[in-house]
């Protein structure tokens, strides 16, 4: 007689094998919900969260709806800055059409290379720059370092009483008039006008309206001027 066979129903069946979860690359940067990849630069509105990839060469900003990037705030001027790529770095450019001008981390600017995570304030309206290539980019002094002048000591303290209200704790402030700078260095005011002119020159800011604060933009932008300690609110005009 042969040997019956047992058969163990204790035994726990095998289960199938589930499958490996995939491991997904990173992925460019979403404009929200349903929006397409953005690879290279863009900027974010921080109101709205709306991602815009940057052109190629030339990106304009503003209010006006011929703009590249369409801003829906009052201080935002018609045709406000622009954003110009060359090659791995993104600069902005303050069109000098709007008295509330452009910051850049809450400094006024004329001109000046961006980094990755910068915030760009155009009139009130803040956005923020992102997919820049880190590795690449260079700090923002070397790149502008042969675009400062040689200044006199007196050419520097013009300068620094120029830019003194802009760089106060009030937002959006003029730079100082002439007659400002006068009297708070104690000289004549056609002596300020003299050295504005010669300054004019030495930052190659050309002709037209806001002369000064273009050139006081230029100076902050390039680092010229510190801002004052706080609690410094001498000499301020009435």
């Amino acid at each position: 007689m042969k040997p019956t066979r047992r058969i163990d129903r204790t035994a726990t069946p095998r289960q199938p094998a589930l499958p490996h979860r995939r491991s997904y690359p990173h992925r460019p940067h979403t404009g929200g919900s349903g929006g397409s990849a953005v690879e290279g630069p863009y900027l974010r509105v921080e109101e709205t969260g709306e991602v815009r990839p940057l052109a190629d060469e030339v990106t304009t900003v503003g209010r006006g709806e011929g703009t590249d990037i369409r801003l829906d705030d009052q201080s935002v001027s018609q045709l406000h800055a622009e954003l110009i790529r060359r090659g791995p770095y993104v600069y902005v450019v303050d069109l000098g059409l709007s008295r509330n001008g452009t910051r850049v981390n809450g400094r006024p600017i004329a001109r000046r290379v961006l980094e990755e995570g910068d915030v760009v304030s155009f009139g009130t309206a803040r956005c923020r720059i992102g997919g820049l290539p880190k590795e690449q980019l260079s700090p923002d002094k070397v790149l502008r370092r042969g675009a400062t002048p040689e200044l006199t000591r007196r050419e520097l303290d013009v300068l620094t009483a120029l830019c003194r209200p802009a760089l106060s704790e009030e937002a959006f402030v003029a730079p100082a008039t002439a007659r400002d700078i006068a009297e708070a260095l104690v000289v004549t005011e056609a002596a300020v006008k003299q050295h504005l002119l010669r300054l004019y020159q030495k930052f190659r800011i050309p002709e037209g309206q806001n002369r000064r604060t273009r050139l006081a933009n230029e100076v902050v932008a390039l680092g010229l001027v510190r801002p004052m300690p706080v609690g410094d609110h001498s000499r301020r005009a009435v």
